[in-house]
């Protein structure tokens, strides 16, 4: 297969809400929500083994089949290497994870099945393994590249010491991190430096800190509605799109995943990658989430 180039839309589309423990949506309603999704610019989907119980991956297959969209058209990243007692997993004691060559492969593998597709564009270790062997990942790697059944890899979760570990054995792609204007750390733990570092570009998940505002003490609370009323204003923006917008603006070029089943809020996410924030708008909304100003 020709070596595609490594290439997302700038807004991700979420699918952990698509099946069981989120909106339970049948295959026909997911038909019409990739429809809409892409007519939307949002072309990547991204799933994980696990979701729903490890049956979202062929609930969204499903729905896929039915949408009649070139598949060059969209790019399809999914997750692996976590093993959780399920219904569908019976065999499975223990929650753990499994980072060896057989199970990376075998769920690669699985996933196209369950997705009814011929290629991953992106398959990404869902966790970081205390027991991982970084050379039989890159074994895994590289026979599912040679293969064509996936064209590029990388990681989620992991620290900087973990992705550069991995790293120097195989060419990783991107980071998926928990990121957003009420979870800072990947700013300040190396996480988007190591990004910039080596030209890879990290997605984020929940982006709009799932509604994270109200468990805030009262003083970021206050601080944070007076900073985002005064942008809202200038910029004529919602408060998710000012926290989607605050994402984009940083120069590690962060892909926001956004896990909503409604067009309308993908709409909206759209609509944020054309707010252009200032530094000080980016810097005032960092100080009302801090709760104090930069050193």
């Amino acid at each position: 297969m020709e070596q595609k180039p490594f290439e997302l839309s700038q807004i991700v589309a979420g699918t952990m809400g698509y099946g069981i423990g989120g909106k339970n949506l049948s295959p026909q309603e997911i038909t019409t929500l990739i429809r809409e999704t892409v007519n939307l610019g949002i072309t990547t989907f991204d799933m994980a083994d696990i979701y729903g119980g490890y049956t979202t991956e062929a609930l969204f297959g499903k729905g896929w089949k039915d949408a009649g969209i070139t598949r060059e058209k969209v790019q399809f990243v999914t997750k692996c290497g976590i093993k959780a007692p399920q219904a569908q997993r019976p065999e499975y004691n223990v929650k753990h994870y499994d980072t060896s060559y057989d199970h990376i492969v075998w769920s690669a593998e699985n996933s196209l099945k369950q997705i009814g597709t011929d290629y991953l564009d992106l398959l990404l270790i869902h966790r970081p393994d205390p027991l991982m062997n970084p050379y039989e990942m890159a074994e895994a790697f590289h026979a599912l590249k040679k293969s064509g059944k996936v064209l590029h890899f990388g990681v989620s979760n992991f620290t900087p010491s973990q992705f550069e570990m991995l790293h120097q054995l195989y060419p990783l792609t991107t980071n998926q991190v928990e990121a957003s204007l009420m979870h800072r750390q990947p700013f300040l733990d190396g996480t988007f430096d190591q990004c910039q570092q080596y030209k890879v570009r990290p997605m984020a998940w929940g982006p709009l800190a799932m509604g994270d505002f109200v468990s805030q003490p009262l003083k970021i609370q206050k601080s944070l509605e007076k900073a985002l009323a005064t942008l809202r204003e200038k910029h004529g923006a919602t408060t998710e799109q000012l926290m989607t917008a605050w994402l984009l603006r940083h120069p590690a070029g962060i892909y926001p995943v956004m896990g909503t089943t409604r067009p309308e809020r993908l709409k909206e996410a759209v609509k944020a990658t054309e707010i252009k924030l200032t530094r000080e708008d980016w810097f005032s909304m960092w100080e009302a989430a801090s709760g104090h100003e930069v050193p």
